[in-house]
């Protein structure tokens, strides 16, 4: 048994794996993975543009693509979805020992539609109904554009991995989402189990500690000071207890009562960006039942090797609930820190997938 084991068995968290390329599919280290604990994948652009931008793993297919005439971009979506692909295969009998609750392998909407709700509907839906397997994730971000998109892909009974939310109020409005388009779902099929469509609501954790602080320590008084890495752990606390309350009330009742499934929180960017924190820092502080934390493998090598696995996501409440209070006290606008990070967020997914786009633009004329 591994630490990884412990996380799920012992506090009813999912680890999941932040990562994926090919070499690992090929090579056996995913299938390892999974043996070591793991039990779903997730991806994005960045991940992507990693994966392709080195070696030679991809140029066996894209040279055929390109054969094929085919154009970089579509030949792009081609490999990611090839990769998809073996992902969900390799994580099917997981998805199948759990009964759907876990064994997910997320893959992002094109990121230049992020400010665009008809265009990620419609990017959602092919994905979907291209790779057609049941432990899918269509990763959505949850934009002011995305939140309405998610509600109708939930809507039609498609599994979706909410990405970006940096605040308390855009999950509130992703919970919202979710259930209202399962509701919207329910009323069109009143005699269909719900527990065919899934969704987790990824809370990036790191990024807001290191916005957060950098705004700290430019405040720079003692006050704001010792607020330094505590407003992203908190935020999450919170989050939780949010998660909580909204399913656990009379109108998720209906909905289960019909098979429906939480909308369980992900913890995601969870490598600690400071090195003055702790390496475990955002596995230790975030552990509790229905919720996923998905890892970059170093984070991973580093949570078996000296992470403590203990129920910690809803122990001292109040004073998480202190911690967001102060910070506004001290001069930190929470709501421009989310609007900012979503912003960065966004673009840093598409300056990723352009680069991509342009380095197998370049790597075509090699290869024709």
């Amino acid at each position: 048994m591994t630490r990884l084991d412990d996380l799920y068995t012992d506090e009813g968290q999912s680890p999941w794996l932040d990562n994926l390329k090919r070499g690992w599919i090929t090579n056996g280290e995913l299938a390892r993975w999974v043996e070591r604990g793991v039990r779903g994948i997730t991806s994005n652009p960045s991940i992507f543009q990693k994966a392709m931008s080195t070696g030679t793993d991809y140029d066996e297919q894209f040279t055929s693509l390109l054969a094929a005439n085919t154009s970089v971009e579509e030949s792009y979506w081609q490999l990611v979805i090839d990769d998809i692909h073996h992902a969900l295969e390799i994580l099917r009998p997981v998805y199948d020992s759990s009964d759907g609750v876990d064994g997910y392998v997320s893959v992002e909407v094109d990121p230049t539609l992020a400010r665009d709700t008809t265009g990620t509907e419609v990017a959602a839906r092919h994905l979907w109904d291209t790779i057609a397997q049941p432990n899918l994730y269509v990763k959505i971000p949850a934009t002011a554009e995305g939140v309405p998109a998610i509600r109708q892909m939930i809507a039609e009974g498609r599994s979706i991995n909410v990405t970006l939310i940096f605040s308390i109020e855009r999950y509130a409005e992703v919970i919202e989402a979710y259930i209202s388009g399962l509701e919207a779902y329910h009323h069109e099929h009143p005699d269909a189990d719900l527990s065919r469509i899934s969704s987790v609501a990824s809370f990036f954790i790191s990024r807001v500690d290191s916005e957060i602080d950098k705004r700290l320590d430019a405040i720079g008084s003692p006050d704001a000071l010792k607020l330094r890495g505590l407003g992203a752990v908190a935020q999450a606390k919170l989050a939780y207890e949010l998660f909580a309350t909204s399913f656990s009330d009379e109108r998720w009742a209906l909905l289960a009562s019909h098979g429906a499934r939480p909308q369980r929180p992900l913890w995601a960017s969870t490598s600690t960006k400071n090195p003055a924190y702790p390496d475990t820092l955002y596995v230790d502080d975030l552990i509790g039942p229905d919720t996923v934390n998905t890892l970059p493998d170093a984070t991973i090598a580093a949570f078996e090797n000296h992470g403590t696995v203990s129920r910690t996501i809803d122990r001292d409440i109040e004073q998480a609930r202190g911690v967001i209070h102060v910070l506004p006290a001290v001069g930190i606008d929470l709501d421009d820190v989310a609007r900012v990070l979503e912003d960065e967020g966004v673009a840093a997914f598409v300056k990723a997938f352009e680069e991509l786009l342009d380095t197998l633009t370049e790597k075509s004329h090699a290869l024709r």
